[in-house]
């Protein structure tokens, strides 16, 4: 069973249209949603959770229709939004209490284990949390009833190095039981290079790609060279070409670079800029 099938979703606002998204998260996998500001990762993330009403396709969560059984599916799923909607006034004690009447499978002991873990305190109310802090505590609430998928926006803005370092592991640890699965969207793409399975690339509505990390990041590479020896590659291999009195730098298929050039490795955030500017 997949964790995610979307199909043909849409959703119009004045001014923005996501555009007949369609995304499969195995389970097992995490999936990192990588897009620029307004690109439409919040909001998949909200049609997923019926947070917002899609205009047109169907949306699957752990094999449920998200229109007739979102109650059922929110048992299952943990959630982190860029804002972390806890109450200002509660401790992470109080939150604990509040969450074991939300939750049927609520599990007390992985919720204080998780509060050590990252170094939250349990008696500080949550209006006194840095955002750093504020996100952690989201983060182990979403992992302490039970989840079976975790939907995280922006979990690791606002977390310092060790600590996103941290978080990743936990994730990570999450999805070696294969019934466990992650989408997560973050501007720090290096995160989700090192973190994900699958990777989806949203631009203004549109998904550009989806596709396994590992087979991108063989698939494609970086080539220097002379505007004659670019005449030399097939048309169908460039994707995008940036020239300078230096000569050419180029995102390339390997398969069709003949094997004398010399092809770079491409990162993710290389990858996904590349794209954007085909895009445009």
């Amino acid at each position: 069973m997949n964790a995610l099938e979307i199909k043909n979703l849409t959703k119009t606002f004045d001014g923005f249209k996501l555009d007949n998204l369609n995304l499969t998260l195995p389970s097992g996998c995490i999936l990192g949603l990588i897009g620029e500001n307004g690109a439409g990762k919040s909001t998949t993330i909200k049609l997923i959770l019926d947070i917002l009403h899609k205009d047109g396709g169907t949306v699957k969560v752990l094999g449920k229709d998200n229109g007739k059984d979102i109650r059922l599916i929110k048992e299952d799923v943990g959630v982190v939004m860029d804002e972390v909607g806890i109450p200002e006034c509660l401790t992470a004690n109080q939150v604990g209490k509040v969450m074991s009447y939300t939750f049927r499978n609520w599990n007390d002991a992985e919720y204080r284990r998780l509060l050590g873990k990252l170094n939250l305190p349990s008696d500080k109310p949550f209006k006194d949390f840095s955002r750093g802090m504020k996100m952690k505590l989201g983060i182990a609430v979403a992992m302490s009833h039970g989840s079976k998928l975790l939907l995280l926006d922006e979990a690791t803005s606002g977390l310092d190095p060790l600590v996103r370092d941290e978080v990743l592991d936990m994730l990570m640890d999450f999805t070696r039981d294969e019934t466990h699965s992650v989408l997560i969207s973050s501007h720090i793409v290096s995160d989700l290079e090192k973190l994900c399975d699958y990777i989806a690339f949203l631009h203004k509505g549109k998904l550009l790609l989806l596709e396994e990390k590992d087979r991108l990041l063989s698939e494609y590479g970086l080539l220097h060279c002379t505007e004659e020896q670019l005449r030399d590659i097939s048309p169908d291999a460039v994707y995008h070409t940036k020239k300078s009195p230096y000569g050419a730098e180029v995102m390339v298929r390997r398969s069709g670079v003949p094997h004398y050039m010399n092809v770079s490795p491409i990162s993710i955030e290389e990858l996904f800029v590349f794209m954007v500017k085909e895009a445009r």
